[in-house]
């Protein structure tokens, strides 16, 4: 069942978002050569116990617990990076993703960093995934149901050249970090469930995860770690965003600095 929010608890949930767009903030301020993915990581757990927010990723259950507050996922991992020893050295890309309870309420967002400069291949194929964000947070406004606005980012990213990943979706998002509905960044017209309608009160977690090369994914021997089944470099960018009556806002503004608003209005 779908869990449409009043306008009370998208506020509440923006509060949430304020300390994410916060994390994201400190640690965008920490990516640079030489820097560890654990070091990135534990800025972030600062953030949060700061404002005494719960880390929403933090021992999330699986095969085995997460065992950090960030997803650090590097190049060709597309989400799921288990933070630690590496050291970021310039050419990369670095796909954080990252979200926090705050006073029982959730914020999730990801986020892909150059650091230092970097390929123009790889500064495309971050623009096409800025893009996808946009397209679908826009459609929200515009369209009758999700499948419209995945189409939108299926038809951008096939123009691209690029791969959407299928293995991993988006989702609602209120008291528990997943709910119902999940958000597909593609479309499926063999399955209902893949589709739903647009409608004030939903506030989703929109993650479209962008491939350079083919689709296909592995998922490491840590049991979290996703990455690209040919090696290609992946992107991966995620805003809350609420859907009220005068359309979209962003749950998770501050995400991504100025670009990161997408031609959307915070709540």
């Amino acid at each position: 069942m779908i869990a449409l929010k009043s306008r009370r608890e998208m506020k509440l949930m923006r509060e949430a978002g304020k300390v994410v767009a916060e994390a994201h903030a400190v640690a965008a301020s920490r990516v640079a050569p030489g820097v560890t993915t654990r070091e990135i990581d534990a800025a972030v757990a600062t953030v949060f116990s700061r404002h005494r927010a719960e880390p929403l990723f933090l021992n999330f259950p699986g095969k085995v617990p997460f065992p950090a507050v960030t997803c650090t996922s590097v190049n060709e991992q597309i989400v799921h990076g288990i933070p630690g020893d590496y050291v970021l050295v310039e050419g990369d890309i670095l796909s954080l993703d990252t979200g926090c309870r705050l006073n029982g309420w959730c914020a999730d967002s990801a986020w892909t960093y150059a650091v230092g400069p970097i390929s123009a291949e790889k500064q495309r194929l971050m623009s096409v995934g800025r893009e996808l964000l946009r397209v679908a947070i826009q459609g929200l406004g515009g369209h009758p149901e999700w499948h419209h606005c995945a189409r939108d980012m299926e038809r951008l990213a096939s123009e691209a050249g690029y791969s959407l990943v299928r293995q991993f979706v988006g989702h609602a998002i209120g008291r528990e970090m997943h709910e119902p509905p999940q958000v597909p960044n593609f479309t499926d017209h063999s399955d209902p469930e893949n589709s739903f309608p647009l409608r004030p009160g939903l506030v989703l977690a929109i993650e479209p995860m962008l491939n350079a090369g083919g689709p296909g994914v592995r998922i490491l021997a840590d049991h979290w770690t996703a990455v690209t089944e040919d090696g290609a470099a992946s992107v991966h960018f995620e805003h809350t965003i609420a859907l009220t009556a005068e359309g979209p806002r962003l749950i998770t503004a501050g995400v991504g600095g100025e670009e990161g608003l997408l031609d959307c209005q915070s709540l």
